[in-house]
């Protein structure tokens, strides 16, 4: 028992640090920036040690993901993999975007969720080998995917939080919270940058996948429910961002399309992988 905890170590090493480290980081960003007290610093821009502290995290979460998903087998892939993938890449958008933009308020709901989800492939380890992963084409593919993926879970996130904003603001409910995040505006045209960098994205993985399934994954398209899922979401997608050009859709509206549309791209891998994987047991 002693010897495959040892032999196990390396590779899940690094995803408990990252977990650690990012839940750490989100219970600072909590007591510093949410939390009720007089001594915190509410309206406090982000700190150079901060930035530091949350780098490191996306390194050692990076250096994980590598080792686990590229194996001298092949490219190995899961739906824990995918949820961890996507928090990574949702984690570093917000880091990156903290240099543009007062992001810090927003740490305390994104950090926690990135803890979870890279502590996923410790707790769920089964993984299936990814057919081709050695093409560009695949390559390509899978990076556009992923992009789109942590863009739109991105979008999902800021949603969520500009709701509980909006909420808060009706209902004159104005904590020490609401001070640290970005003005509701703000947050609005930043959301709907991610979905349009993010729909484009999407649009090249699906389009990709629809001309291309035979140079891609080795197979004619078969239409099942993760294509018709991904198809409903790209739907919704596109009908949000012409909704908001057009008729300029925004608030409540625009929160619950991109939800909509968020939880149907979910369902389309991340979902089928799990009931494959953890509820029929098939790797």
């Amino acid at each position: 028992m002693v010897d495959i905890v040892i032999q196990l170590l390396p590779h899940i090493l690094p995803h408990m640090l990252a977990a650690l480290l990012y839940g750490a980081l989100g219970f600072h960003f909590w007591n510093t920036r949410w939390r009720e007290g007089e001594n915190q610093c509410v309206a406090c821009p982000m700190q150079a040690w901060e930035r530091v502290a949350i780098a490191a995290a996306l390194v050692i979460h990076a250096v994980g993901l590598y080792g686990a998903l590229f194996a001298d087998v092949g490219m190995r892939f899961s739906f824990s993999f995918a949820l961890s993938l996507m928090m990574w890449l949702a984690v570093l958008i917000y880091w990156l975007e903290s240099f543009m933009a007062r992001m810090e308020g927003m740490q305390p709901m994104v950090l926690p969720l990135a803890a979870a989800c890279t502590a996923l492939p410790i707790a769920f380890p089964h993984v299936h080998l990814v057919a081709n992963a050695g093409a560009t084409g695949f390559k390509l593919h899978f990076l556009a995917a992923m992009l789109a993926y942590s863009l739109l879970t991105l979008s999902a996130l800021h949603a969520i939080f500009m709701g509980f904003t909006e909420k808060a603001l009706h209902n004159r409910a104005l904590k020490r919270s609401l001070s640290s995040l970005p003005p509701l505006l703000t947050m609005e045209s930043l959301l709907f940058r991610m979905l349009l960098v993010g729909f484009i994205l999407l649009t090249l993985t699906v389009g990709s996948g629809v001309f291309f399934s035979e140079e891609l994954f080795g197979k004619p398209l078969s239409v099942d429910h993760k294509t018709l899922f991904a198809f409903a979401s790209w739907g919704i997608f596109a009908t949000l961002l012409i909704g908001r050009h057009i008729w300029g859709w925004r608030g409540k509206r625009a929160l619950r399309w991109t939800l909509a549309g968020f939880a149907l791209l979910i369902l389309a891998y991340v979902g089928s992988r799990f009931v494959a994987e953890v509820i029929l047991g098939r790797v």
